[in-house]
């Protein structure tokens, strides 16, 4: 194979569409849900415990895909995953009720797990730290993306061919792409298309017998896990709850209809794409520009997409739905621009050999924030309306920020090496 340029960021383009199908499967189901609550006649709470089934199955999996992909090589394990979340989409269409879309949900949310784990795991072993955070940025991108295409896509799906097939399509797609990654990608120690001067930017792989792999009792011991778990556990109900629960607020405490959603509900998505690719390039900017350490640099890429969500805190506060949406779109930029930083600091922290696991183990814990905050919704959304919620989701991001810079400290290897022996 002749050498290809820049081929690093081409597999971060590979990455990138790979989670955006990811993603467009998975918020399908948030885009659909004004139909599905009506065609399969389940109610808002039983809703909700739909979408805890996949936020479950996602949240006890995150960690496994981890270990998976740092074990048997992220070429096999990426793509073995990709045609278990496609096949698992397409199974929606076969649903009768909310019982058996729940369980079909809670098999995707086994596979599509691997997602973020995976692209962190490239990043890894592609870039060195100085430019990580701009690959992350970039393939990070493909959840927006896949959330941003989701609403005109799917609805022009379920009103051309039916729901059905709107799950089967999405589905689907991710089929061709489990094929093209398993054709094109391998390690940098290992592909064909990588050239002399570009296989001297990739990171040294790691020895085996020099880096063993780090045990999770080890991981949990380790500050700066629980920095970026509780980070994450704080941060992630905003994203959770802007991909599966906007389309059913449009539509429920705005009065938008299916059309209407699909033309306004991916302005949000395309919102967060800018917020993730910007904030990739802000810790390069701030290490510049003002001489902060690297994992002050990330920190505060954190603290400046908190205090952004107070935009999307204050939707009860305005009359209009488009003003709701500017302010959706103001969040969806900040909780990005927090989320590629907090991944980020992931590869900063812990061995190229023990990074999917981690950053499993982190998502685990963030997903259980998520799910929390679901059934949250579910079960007081009827209630007391969706506004103080979204309040709720400003003072949890702050608060992310605030764990994070009290707990963050720079990695010491010799204090690694101490807690393995």
């Amino acid at each position: 194979m002749m050498p290809l340029r820049h081929l690093r960021w081409w597999i971060i383009a590979l990455v990138c569409m790979g989670t955006m199908l990811n993603y467009l499967a998975r918020n399908s189901l948030g885009v659909l849900a004004p139909t599905l609550t009506k065609e399969l006649a389940f109610t808002t709470q039983q809703y909700s415990y739909v979408v805890a089934a996949f936020q479950m199955a996602y949240t006890v999996m995150q960690p496994i895909c981890g270990a998976i992909i740092d074990s048997v090589g992220l070429k096999i394990a990426f793509a073995l995953f990709a045609v278990a979340w496609s096949l698992s989409n397409m199974a929606h269409g076969l649903a009768g009720g909310w019982l058996s879309l729940a369980f079909f949900r809670g098999l995707l949310g086994l596979s599509e797990a691997a997602a973020i784990p995976a692209g962190i795991k490239a990043v890894t072993e592609w870039f060195p730290a100085k430019d990580r955070s701009v690959a992350v940025g970039y393939f990070n991108a493909g959840t927006s993306l896949g959330a941003l295409i989701a609403p005109p896509v799917v609805i022009w799906l379920s009103l051309t061919y039916g729901w059905r097939a709107a799950f089967v399509v999405t589905g689907g797609l991710g089929l061709i792409w489990a094929g093209v990654w398993f054709i094109f990608y391998d390690s940098p120690s290992h592909h064909k298309a990588l050239s002399i001067e570009q296989r001297a930017l990739a990171p040294v792989p790691p020895n085996a017998e020099a880096e063993p792999p780090i045990p999770i009792p080890i991981l949990l011991r380790q500050r700066n896990f629980w920095a970026l778990a509780i980070a994450r556990f704080l941060s992630e109900p905003a994203w959770q709850t802007f991909s599966f629960w906007i389309p059913l607020y449009l539509a429920r405490e705005r009065g938008m209809d299916l059309k209407a959603i699909a033309a306004f509900a991916w302005l949000p998505f395309l919102a967060s794409d800018a917020g993730g690719i910007l904030g990739g390039y802000l810790s390069p900017f701030l290490m510049s520009r003002f001489k902060m350490g690297l994992l002050t640099s990330r920190a505060s890429g954190v603290a400046l997409g908190g205090i952004l969500m107070i935009g999307p805190g204050c939707v009860g506060l305005v009359a209009g739905p488009y003003m709701a949406i500017a302010l959706f779109c103001i969040g969806g930029f900040a909780h990005q621009m927090l989320s590629v930083m907090i991944n980020t600091l992931t590869t900063d922290v812990f061995p190229q050999a023990a990074v999917a696991r981690a950053n499993g183990l982190v998502g685990m814990v963030g997903w259980t924030g998520g799910l929390s905050f679901t059934l949250l919704v579910g079960a007081l959304v009827d209630t007391v309306g969706f506004s103080p919620l979204f309040a709720l989701l400003a003072v949890f991001d702050i608060a992310a920020a605030i764990f994070l810079f009290i707990l963050m400290r720079p990695v010491r290897a010799d204090a690694l090496r101490a807690a393995l022996s």
